[in-house]
Order: structure tokens, then C-alpha cells, then sequence
């Protein structure tokens, strides 16, 4: 059975931590002043705000804190600082046992997809796809897509509209969410983070990838069986893509259309998730409905 961790209430702790890359002291302050605003207390860890090479701090200070969050009976929810590169390096090292009895929320998306297809996959806790510290700024502060990872950790229900793509395959599915960036789940491919996808509604979002490379991981995807037993699949944002001296040819939606098209489940092109300010909080490892139609595409959580 799905353990959900305990949604939050007002005058709870939220720790902010970077397990992966660096991020600026004062834009993680302000996030945190946003956070507060919701009515929660927040802890800024020792990894925000410093900087070693690429990373926020070394494997092990990194390793370090965020075990201690993991274990912290006080911390009923973790807002990553910011994606990057970094948590695969730390995985395999972390101790779950005490999040496992004591399930908390979380919340990321990009590099973070290593974490949330790890704890998925091992232990079937549900954690939040949604934006981190980074993505709450001045300027997306009141938006709809911010104010839902509050909505979301309140534990309140949700049901995500958006327009309908001449790449889409119509139909409904139901099952649970899972997936994430990419980039991070071909990586975890072949590991013991891989997902299970068997009934489930997978979601994909990229940035900054050469389109060769995407119909690579697609393929890669493809033949590890990832793409075989999907109920459904939803394709977020795949922004900043990048080409070679000769153009690959396709775009990212004709890639993974190219890849899935010989399967009878439900596709949704262009749902508002990944590394752009359009990126609704989702739960992932939680059961969803996902119905695409002529004029729209809905997610629905209950």
C-alpha cells in the first residue's frame, strides 16, 4: 500500500537544502520568505548559499545534510534549493529507514527525478514534482503554478487543464504518476531507481538537450521496456533545445510522437510542467486521471 506522508499544517518546519548544485544565499532567502508567508516555519540548510566547483558543497557535506533532513522527526517537508547535477552521487548512500517510518514531502523536479524514481521504485512513498526555491522569485511569486505546490502540500485535490496538440492520441487513463526529467530517468536506467511503468502515467520534461540525444534516450527508454505497459503518457515542457552543425530534423514533440506511435495509449503533448515558470506541482507515486480529449487535456488528482 502507498504510505502518503502527512500533508502540512500550519507552523510546520520545511527544510531548504541544495543536494545538488549551488544557489545564490539571497534568492533562497526570498523563497524561504514565501514559504513562511504559507503559514510554515523554514530551516535554510548549510548547503544553500555555498559553492564548491559545481555543486552547493562537497559529496559528503551534501550526503550530510540531507540525511539529517530525511531523519529530523521536526521536518515534515524538504523544498529543494535548486536541480543541477549531484544526487545520483549521493544516492546510493543515503539511509532511508527513518523516512521510511516516517514519510515526509519532498519537492523538486529536474535532478531531483533521481530521488523521486529511487524512493518510488524502493520504498512506493509519494513525493511532489514541482518547482524548488529557485522557481519562486518576485516574479512568478502569486502565480497559479507556485501558489499550486502550496495547494498541493496542504494536501488539497487539483485538476490541470491544458489545450489540446495536434500530436496528442485522445483517450483516458488512470494509474498512478511517475516519471520526471529525462535526462535523469534514461541515467537511472538499467539501475536498481529504475521505474516500474507497468499501469502507470509517466511524465517527461528536458532543457538545454541536443535533439539527437532525445531520440536517443526515447530509444533508450524504448527498449528497457519503459514505453511497453504505460496507461498513459504526458509531455511537459522540453525548452532551450539544442542542434547540431546539421539539423536533426525533427522536433522534440515529433521525436517522442515518432517513438510512441505504435501504442494505443493516451498521449498529452504540451502539459505545463518542466524547467519553465509554467510548471504545476504534481504528486508523484499517487494515483491520477488523465483524460485527453479534442479541445483539452485534463489531470486530475483527487
Amino acid at each position: 500500500m502507498v504510505k502518503i506522508p502527512p500533508y502540512l499544517k500550519k507552523g510546520d518546519l520545511i527544510g531548504v537544502m541544495c543536494p545538488s548544485s549551488k544557489m545564490e544565499l539571497q534568492a533562497a532567502e526570498y523563497a524561504a520568505g514565501v514559504l513562511s508567508s504559507w503559514g510554515y516555519r523554514v530551516h535554510l540548510g548549510i548547503t544553500v548559499g555555498t559553492s564548491f566547483h559545481n555543486f552547493s558543497a562537497p559529496d559528503e557535506l551534501r550526503l550530510e545534510e540531507l540525511q539529517d533532513m530525511l531523519d529530523d522527526p521536526e521536518i515534515k517537508a524538504i523544498v529543494f534549493g535548486r536541480g543541477g547535477y549531484g544526487m545520483v552521487c549521493i544516492l546510493d548512500k543515503l539511509d532511508f529507514t527513518r523516512f521510511r517510518k516516517h514519510p515526509k514531502w519532498l519537492c523538486g523536479y529536474s535532478d531531483v527525478t533521481t530521488l523521486h524514481a529511487h524512493i518510488h521504485e524502493r520504498y512506493g512513498i509519494p513525493t511532489i514534482h514541482s518547482m524548488m526555491c529557485s522557481g519562486i522569485t518576485p516574479e512568478t511569486v502569486d502565480n497559479e503554478y507556485v501558489n499550486s505546490l502550496a495547494a498541493v502540500l496542504k494536501g488539497k485535490s487539483y485538476r490541470y487543464t491544458t489545450p489540446s496538440h495536434t500530436l496528442n492520441r485522445e483517450g483516458n487513463a488512470s494509474g498512478l504518476l511517475v516519471g520526471g526529467n529525462l535526462s535523469l530517468l534514461a541515467n537511472v536506467s538499467g539501475s536498481k531507481s529504475q521505474i516500474d511503468t507497468k499501469d502507470k502515467i509517466l511524465v517527461l520534461e528536458d532543457i538545454g538537450e541536443y535533439r539527437y540525444n532525445i531520440d536517443r534516450m526515447m530509444y533508450n527508454l524504448k527498449r528497457a521496456g519503459w514505453l511497453d505497459k504505460l496507461a498513459g503518457l504526458i509531455v511537459g515542457a522540453f525548452t532551450d533545445g539544442k542542434e547540431t552543425t546539421t539539423p536533426f530534423g525533427q522536433t522534440e514533440y515529433e521525436i517522442i510522437h515518432n517513438i510512441v506511435k505504435e501504442y494505443d495509449y493516451p498521449v498529452c503533448f504540451g502539459f505545463p510542467c518542466g524547467h519553465q515558470p509554467e510548471n504545476y506541482a504534481v504528486k508523484l507515486g499517487v494515483k491520477h486521471d488523465l483524460k485527453v480529449g479534442e479541445l483539452r487535456s485534463t489531470l486530475i488528482c483527487k
